[in-house]
């Protein structure tokens, strides 16, 4: 393993709440999955551009920022190429709190050193990959489609004695995929401004800190300077779902919390998480977690 990938990955193993596992597929070839809990992470490391990094988010939400200082995001499905140039001061963001997904590293100076059978005559080579995805942009990100879905879900959920030869069947898989892989710019996934993140990240912040209130697009609009088809834009491609939706698991979580360690009332547990009424509160409820708040609880009771 380059030392430079074994400095990346100490520094995650030094972050709590995170479990990663290594496996070096071929010389010049090494696959990591990661399952990490934290909000942010900071990457320093040489800059390295003959070392493409490909990234393949699972679940969860994954940002980074980028050189022009604008910020990007993957969400479940989507994947991103880049060089180890391109991150080497960087800062990682889990908006959710939480990211499923795996990395694979391609050292192309060692698979020039070490070809590949499989990958003889094929042409792929950094030239190829830096004409292709890096001309105009330092990190190329897509959404996944059913291709790419393929390919990546069967690096998952594996009988352990075929895990290794999956993986390096399907980490060739990807590479040839992505040397016929066509590309315009209306496939790339959009960048964001960091002061458009930033004012998001504020949105956020206070729509958790009043989960009780009702409060509209039009009046954060207003609030916080921002166009409000913009909001929603960038509010769903940072946080993975529309605000609505993003507000309503707030809700939910908190009702659930309630309803376990408090002796509130459905009435006062409806309004503490901005419901205009118990009824409203509880068909919610019922629609989230499939069970009416009451019987939420005394399941609760009697489970104790």
């Amino acid at each position: 393993m380059n030392k430079e990938l074994h400095h990346i990955e100490t520094m995650l193993q030094s972050v709590t709440n995170s479990n990663i596992k290594h496996i070096s597929l071929y010389h010049g070839i090494d696959l990591y999955f990661y399952t990490v809990s934290i909000d942010t992470f900071s990457v320093h490391h040489q800059k390295i551009s003959h070392i493409m990094e490909i990234n393949y988010c699972r679940t969860g939400r994954l940002g980074w920022d980028m050189e022009n200082g604008n910020k990007i995001y993957l969400g479940s499905g989507d994947f991103a190429l880049h060089t180890l140039d391109a991150c080497c001061d960087s800062t990682l963001y889990f908006p959710t709190g939480n990211y499923e997904g795996l990395t694979l590293y391609i050292d192309f100076n060692e698979l020039a050193t070490n070809p590949l059978e499989l990958l003889e005559e094929t042409g792929i080579c950094h030239e190829l990959f830096s004409n292709k995805f890096w001309n105009k942009v330092s990190f190329a990100s897509f959404s996944g489609n059913t291709q790419t879905d393929a390919i990546f879900s069967a690096f998952y959920d594996l009988p352990e004695h075929l895990q290794l030869a999956y993986y390096k069947i399907k980490s060739i898989e990807l590479l040839l995929y992505l040397s016929t892989m066509q590309t315009n710019n209306d496939c790339y996934l959009t960048e964001y401004r960091s002061e458009q993140i930033e004012i998001i990240r504020k949105v956020h912040d206070y729509l958790t800190d009043n989960i009780g209130k009702h409060i509209t697009i039009e009046a954060l609009s207003r609030q916080y300077l921002i166009n409000p088809t913009t909001l929603k834009a960038v509010f769903k491609s940072v946080y993975g779902n529309s605000l609505a939706s993003h507000i309503k698991e707030h809700r939910m979580e908190l009702a659930s919390k309630l309803l376990r360690e408090t002796d509130l009332n459905i009435a006062q547990i409806s309004e503490q998480v901005g419901y205009e009424s118990q009824s409203k509160f509880t068909a919610a409820f019922k629609a989230y977690y499939q069970i009416l708040p009451k019987e939420y609880r005394k399941k609760l009771i009697k489970a104790k």
